[in-house]
């Protein structure tokens, strides 16, 4: 058990842990990113509304969520490098401080009437950029807060806790407040940005961990690092297969989500407050997924836990296909969410123990350039797909995709987590 007194390095604070095993620290870096989940949603509750006020252009609205994920594609190998030389807690409080500045000018511009997409798309893409630096550095500081034997109930705490706040409670409150005024919903995602930033500041890490890592003398050149991490990934059989499945996945569920505020007033007649909730509805499935994703991969193992994973994703989509209900709709985008978040936990983990400390920054970068590097295309497609064909044709691509990426995790990746271990 990890008490407060071992984890903080503050004279005269409690030593009392706030929950067993993970402490006080962890409760900063857990309240943190639910902060910073919260006011995620809101945003990417009332942004594609906002698009939908501009324009009725699938492929436009559509538009948003590429500029968001574009830059885990360009500037995901760069991220991994510069968080392994950076003090990574430092790094994620400065992130949050810019990006609550940068949504604070949006809401000016938009509460003066000088929001237009091109305005709305460059402060998406500003916040995705920071994201790609942020995502990156606060996985790797998970271990340096908590035990590794601590660290799946942590992860998983930690991801339910932001699907809860991104496409639950954030939803709600961005829906509802658009109808108010389309500036204020953005107003509440900066103050919970300068909310997170201001619990990262007072972070402490474990004794013996660091925030960074050490400095050297000599630092190989940007490139050299890039190559080094690429390489360590390739010749790792089971994490290059397991980021290029990840692609696969992110094509499908990005462009489920990109065109669904489309689905909800076309197909299913929803207001923009009932599309609000439908995206709400996905935090049932995180919920339980913080309390079935260690239990699930205990009793059947990780292969077959990424293999059910996969399954309920194409089942989600195939009910979002077949049946025009907002009822099912919403049940089907729960279990989606359950089993995107009990991926993330299970290949997380696989990181956090597999890839050297020293190595996490630049090996997280390559892996994510596979795996949501893959964002912008699902969005995108989604949206050509969307005007061309329909929404529901969209979904029915998912599902023909999910049935083979099951097949391969069953069939070939699988067997590797018999083996696996770090080259």
């Amino acid at each position: 058990m990890t008490s407060d007194a071992s984890l903080s390095t503050e004279p005269g604070v409690d030593a009392a842990p706030r929950s067993p095993g993970l402490g006080r620290q962890f409760a900063r870096l857990w309240g943190a990113s639910a902060a910073s989940a919260i006011g995620e949603g809101v945003s990417l509750a009332a942004a594609p509304l906002l698009a939908s006020t501009l324009t009725d252009d699938p492929r436009l609205i559509a538009g948003v969520s590429v500029a968001l994920t574009l830059p885990y594609a360009l500037f995901g190998i760069p991220a991994g490098v510069l968080v392994d030389r950076a003090d990574r807690r430092r790094t994620m409080t400065y992130i949050d401080l810019f990006r609550g500045c940068l949504v604070t000018l949006f809401v000016l511009s938009v509460a003066f009437g000088l929001g237009n997409l091109w305005a709305l798309y460059l402060c998406f893409f500003l916040i995705g950029t920071c994201e790609t630096f942020f995502r990156n550095a606060a996985q790797i500081l998970v271990p340096s807060v908590v035990r590794e034997e601590h660290l799946v109930t942590a992860n998983g705490r930690i991801m339910s806790s932001e699907t809860v706040g991104s496409q639950f409670v954030g939803p709600l409150i961005g829906s509802s407040l658009f109808v108010l005024a389309p500036a204020v919903p953005f107003a509440v995602n900066a103050a919970t940005f300068f909310t997170s930033a201001t619990l990262l500041s007072r972070l402490r890490t474990l004794p013996g961990e660091s925030e960074s890592t050490p400095a050297v003398k000599e630092r190989p050149r940007l490139l050299t690092d890039m190559a080094t991490g690429l390489r360590w990934l390739f010749r790792h059989r089971l994490l290059r297969s397991l980021s290029l499945t990840a692609g696969a996945i992110n094509v499908v569920y990005t462009g489920a989500l990109a065109v669904l505020v489309v689905h909800a007033h076309r197909t299913l007649g929803l207001s923009d407050f009932g599309y609000g909730v439908l995206v709400a509805c996905q935090a049932v499935g995180a919920v339980t997924a913080a309390r079935l994703s260690a239990p699930l991969v205990a009793r059947i193992g990780k292969g077959w836990a990424l293999v059910c994973v996969v399954t309920a994703i194409g089942c989600s989509n195939l009910v979002i296909w077949l049946v025009p209900s907002a009822w099912a709709v919403g049940l089907a985008l729960a279990l989606g969410a359950c089993a995107t978040v009990t991926w993330n936990v299970v290949t997380v983990v696989l990181r956090q123990t597999l890839v050297p400390k020293d190595l996490q920054g630049r090996v997280n970068s390559i892996y994510r350039l596979f795996a949501w590097g893959a964002l912008p295309i699902g969005a995108a497609l989604a949206g050509v797909v969307s005007k061309s064909q329909g929404t529901p044709a969209v979904y029915a691509l998912g599902v023909g995709v999910m049935a083979l990426v099951a097949l391969r995790l069953a069939f070939g990746v699988r067997k590797q987590f018999d083996t696996v271990q770090a080259p």
